[in-house]
This record gives C-alpha cells, sequence and structure tokens, in this order.
C-alpha cells in the first residue's frame, strides 16, 4: 500500500501531468497561485451551502469539481517559479477549513433532514480529519516526516464526493438514499482515525532513530 495514501505514486504522477498544462493556461488570464487558492475556498464554501440545504448531489459536484481545482495553485507555482512560504501556508489553511465547512455543512444538513446518524458521523470525521492534519504540521515542526497514512486529505474528498453524490441521486442509489452520507462519512472518520495512528507510530520511529 502506498504509505501516503491509497493512490500509487504513478497514479500521482499521471494526474500532475495533466494538471500542469491546465494550471499553466489559468496563469496566462492572469490568476496567480494565491487566487487559485482563493477561488477554490470559495467553490467549497458553496459545497458546504448545498449539503446544509440538503442538496447532496450537487454538494458531492462541488467538493470533487474544486477539490480537483485545488491542484492547480501548486501546480502553477511549481512552473512559474512562484511558490512562497506564505502561499503554502495559505493553501493548507483554506484547504484545511474548507474541508470542515462542507463537513459541518454535512452534519446541518443531517440534523435538518432528522438524520441523527449521518450528524454523528459527519462530526466524528470533522475531529479525526482535523487531527491528520495537525499530525503532519506536527511532524514536520520537529523536524521529521508525517506525511504517511491511507486518508490524506485527496481520499477523504473522493469518498465524501461518491458518498454526497449517490446520496443524491433520485431515490439513492440502490435504493440506499442518505446512508450513503452517514457510509462515506463513516469511512472518512474510521480512516482518518487509523492515519493518525501510522503517523503517531511513523513519527515516534523516527524520533527513537534520531535519539539513539
Amino acid at each position: 500500500m502506498n504509505p501516503r495514501g491509497l493512490a500509487s505514486d504513478a497514479t500521482r504522477d499521471r494526474i500532475r501531468r495533466v494538471v500542469v498544462p491546465i494550471a499553466v493556461g489559468l496563469g496566462r488570464l492572469g490568476l496567480t497561485p494565491n487566487a487559485l487558492t482563493v477561488i477554490g475556498f470559495i467553490g467549497t464554501g458553496l459545497a458546504a451551502w448545498a449539503a446544509a440545504t440538503q442538496q447532496w448531489a450537487l454538494a458531492g459536484i462541488l467538493v470533487i469539481a474544486f477539490g480537483i481545482f485545488d491542484l492547480f495553485d501548486g501546480a502553477l507555482a511549481r512552473a512559474t517559479g512562484t511558490a512562497s512560504r506564505f502561499g503554502a501556508f495559505l493553501d493548507s489553511t483554506l484547504d484545511r477549513t474548507g474541508e470542515n465547512l462542507v463537513l459541518a455543512g454535512v452534519a446541518f444538513g443531517c440534523a435538518q433532514a432528522q438524520f441523527p446518524m449521518g450528524v454523528l458521523t459527519a462530526v466524528l470525521a470533522m475531529a479525526f480529519a482535523s487531527v491528520v492534519t495537525y499530525t503532519r504540521a506536527r511532524a514536520e515542526a520537529v523536524g521529521v516526516h508525517g506525511e504517511v497514512g491511507v486518508a490524506p486529505r485527496p481520499e477523504r474528498l473522493i469518498l465524501l464526493s461518491a458518498g454526497l453524490v449517490l446520496a443524491g441521486v433520485p431515490g439513492g442509489f440502490l435504493g440506499f438514499g442518505r446512508a450513503w452520507i452517514a457510509l462515506a462519512v463513516g469511512l472518512i472518520a474510521l480512516l482518518s482515525a487509523i492515519t493518525v495512528l501510522q503517523r503517531l507510530i511513523h513519527v515516534k520511529r523516527q524520533l527513537d532513530q534520531i535519539d539513539r
């Protein structure tokens, strides 16, 4: 298994090769990497609103569309040599905020629909996904590598988008309706918890080697 997620390194490389020319094209339109970051965040905010108003399929489509869009800012920054520490900070901050907003929107939408299982799993997903990000940041703060585990952000977004879209099709795909949401965010919570454990073990092993 790829230590950085479910997708293989080869798959990630293919995605990068597709993304770069698109990002460069957006740059030629006058958009900066930071502008792309902000646009992506606004789109994620729209996904959160759609989830809160129980427009599940629209929310899922927006989540994956702007999840892909989020690749463009970093690609443009690297391609044009304009990468900056503030840009990386802004991107990370808005990524975390946007993901939590969408999960909060899911929780609110499920509460409005009187679907307590959806509320519970969305809250758990929000909690554990936030800790996934925190463990990476803290690992880097103490000088070691922390980006391992089965559920980094791209995998979480794919699961969330799939669950929302399946719940939003007429009648719910295969008749399961909102259960798809609980399944998707429940998996996000479980895999995020596993990822936190993987990162704790990974960081401890690195620090033990340094301290010898």
